[in-house]
């Protein structure tokens, strides 16, 4: 039988307990039938509309890319693979022209 990675530290040994599952690395319990409101990940775009996986974003400002003398123009269309749970950068998109990196939610707006 296959489970889902641990939500706290992403460990692949996790078991099973009764109707709990369990991490063996950071002894994290959790009901996987239970929704926790606390581990679904909200992150806003510019306008202030929630971003979700697969979603299609506009960039609103000429965004440098690090290491690169490459800038991604306005207007630019991406399309949000994941969203994640960090500081900066929470978006891994695929934007036309460039190809695949990660973005701040703060420079795109919901298409």
């Amino acid at each position: 039988m296959s489970f889902p990675p641990c939500p706290k530290c992403q460990s692949e040994f996790v078991y099973q307990d009764q109707s709990n599952l369990v991490c063996p690395e950071c002894a994290y319990e959790w009901n996987p039938n239970e929704i926790d409101e606390q581990s679904i990940i909200k992150v806003k775009d510019a306008n202030g509309a929630l971003l979700n996986d697969g979603d299609k974003v506009t960039v609103i400002k000429d965004l440098k890319i690090k290491g690169s003398s490459q800038v991604i123009k306005i207007g630019t269309k991406a399309l949000v693979r994941r969203v994640l749970d960090k500081k900066d950068h929470e978006l891994d998109c695929k934007v036309d022209g460039v190809g695949e990196m990660m973005v701040t939610a703060k420079f795109v707006k919901k298409a």
